[in-house]
């Protein structure tokens, strides 16, 4: 990162000129809608804003937030965001997968987690500097990579990610509650998670970033427990690392899975720093947001690692019998509830409550992608969309609750697929044909956005190199059979996908640039 050379957005203001901030930053008088105006006028949408206003609902939706409403200073609050985020059973989820579903050792298992996540989470942290400095959401901002009309594909995706991440991340939760009381059906615990979640999202950005600004504590002075009493029983074994293509195949597809994880949240990543002052640093932005999440998803990933060594005890079974019955669950239950009784039993239940900061990020976000689809979508107040998109996840996860395992390893490829796309396209755009200069004031004008041809083309490209090296237990592709044992293959779909993407990209947009000039 590199404060140097700032984004050209409009006409030049002399401002912003301290070292620590970069050189002048350009400012303009920008389409930018004040929040007053939604709250004016005798129409039915003026009038809900108003009646749910007062008690604090945020009414602004994919709009420009002005530079005078940017007023939230504390960067500390963008680290926490995502520290709470993913300080959750889902991320400790992802790092058990590495034994049974993938089969590999610790200390291969143990690298994977470390390099792929500092991967993963680079371009979730670039995007992050971009809110502040445009006070466009994530996928508004996508118009300047995608066009104004072919940003509704990524929106679509997009919706299916947000919509899918909660509905894994709930069936992990509701497990947890089912391993302290065998008694309460998955539906019901995936209920009680989602309507908890609906509650803080529904208010907006401020109560979200002050929830997760909290939210993290209980979870991991927890997650220090099951490290403790983990530690402390003596289960650990330190699995020894196949060879040869079989190990090849394995890690690439477990790296997949990670970097599905935790490049996941780049799709929304500036919608958390819009409220930010345009003159607040890039650097410090990157580095809150890269900390916020690396430290989370190495330690919970690496501690569910470690748990699901215990799995394959020839001797003491009880760690693989309750994953066998009730999945993430049982597993930690094996951990806290011989030694610590009803106390590790409520530990379980604040767990399975961690996931309300994990899916607070997909139910906010959802929204937005919602309201680009068009203009009737932009109509419909966003709190609206977040109960629409509560009722549409808890749809998805009560039928798949009895097929997690499947269903997480599958979800997690899928995801790293799309969004190595995406990356590819907006980074190309950004670096070569962009060369981080944007007029803020065409966010809104699809004449004056890309046309968006290029980047539809260069996405079929990526979905193309994503089929060649993918290797699902529903299809492994011609690539990924060449890796690994050619019965499982190995993933190098996102790898694949980025390269096809990103390459197609920068030939197809030459051309659409001279074609159309813009």
């Amino acid at each position: 990162m590199d404060d140097k050379n700032d984004y050209h957005v409009g006409s030049y203001s002399p401002n912003g000129t301290d070292a620590e901030k970069g050189p002048p930053i350009y400012t303009s008088e920008a389409p930018a809608v004040p929040t007053e105006i939604f709250l004016t006028g005798d129409s039915a949408y003026a009038k809900i804003q108003r009646a749910v206003f007062q008690f604090g609902v945020e009414p602004r939706g994919i709009e420009r937030v002005p530079e005078d409403e940017r007023t939230d200073t504390n960067l500390m609050k963008v680290g926490t965001m995502w520290f709470s985020a993913n300080m959750v059973v889902s991320s400790f989820a992802i790092g058990a997968l590495a034994i049974p579903v993938f089969s590999l050792g610790f200390v291969d298992s143990l690298l994977t987690i470390f390099f792929i996540n500092c991967l993963a989470i680079t371009p979730v942290a670039f995007f992050s500097t971009f809110g502040p400095r445009f006070g466009l959401r994530q996928m508004v901002l996508s118009r300047y990579f995608f066009g104004f009309h072919g940003v509704k594909v990524i929106a679509c995706f997009n919706v299916l990610a947000c919509v899918g991440w909660s509905a894994v991340n709930v069936i992990v939760g509701a497990q947890l509650i089912n391993a302290v009381n065998t008694n309460v059906p998955g539906y019901a615990g995936i209920i009680i998670i989602a309507a908890a979640t609906w509650i803080v999202t529904v208010f907006g950005y401020k109560v979200v970033h002050v929830y997760e600004f909290w939210s993290w504590i209980p979870s991991l002075i927890i997650f220090l427990i099951v490290l403790g009493e983990f530690a402390h029983s003596g289960k650990f074994r330190n699995l020894p690392m196949n060879s040869g293509s079989t190990e090849a195949g394995s890690v690439l597809s477990f790296a997949a899975s990670v970097f599905g994880f935790g490049t996941g949240w780049t799709s929304y990543a500036a919608d958390y720093t819009v409220y930010q002052p345009v003159s607040v640093s890039r650097v410090k932005t990157f580095a809150w947001t890269w900390g916020g999440l690396i430290l989370p998803l190495c330690f919970t990933e690496m501690l569910g690692l470690a748990v699901a060594t215990a799995t394959l005890d020839p001797v003491d079974t009880s760690y693989a019998d309750g994953y066998n019955q009730s999945g993430i669950g049982g597993l930690l239950a094996a951990v806290l509830f011989p030694p610590l009784g009803r106390f590790g039993q409520f530990c379980l239940v604040i767990l399975a409550l961690s996931i309300i900061a994990n899916n607070c990020p997909n139910i906010y976000s959802v929204t937005f992608s919602l309201q680009l689809l068009g203009r009737w979508t932009q109509a419909v107040p966003r709190f609206i969309w977040t109960f629409v998109g509560t009722l549409v996840y808890c749809a998805i996860a009560i039928p798949g609750y009895s097929h997690f395992a499947q269903v997480l390893e599958d979800f997690m490829l899928l995801i790293g697929y799309w969004l190595a796309i995406y990356e590819g396209i907006s980074l190309t755009e950004h670096f070569i044909f962009k060369q981080r200069k944007y007029d803020i004031t065409i966010w809104n004008n699809p004449g004056l956005l890309p046309p968006g041809i290029a980047a539809v083309f260069a996405f079929c490209f990526g979905i193309f190199g994503a089929v060649m090296g993918m290797s699902q237990a529903w299809f492994i592709g011609p690539i990924g059979k060449r890796i690994g044992d050619p019965k499982y293959g190995g993933d190098v779909g996102f790898e694949l996908a980025f390269a096809f993407s990103a390459v197609s990209f920068a030939v197809f947009r030459s051309l659409e640039k001279k074609q159309f000039g813009r």
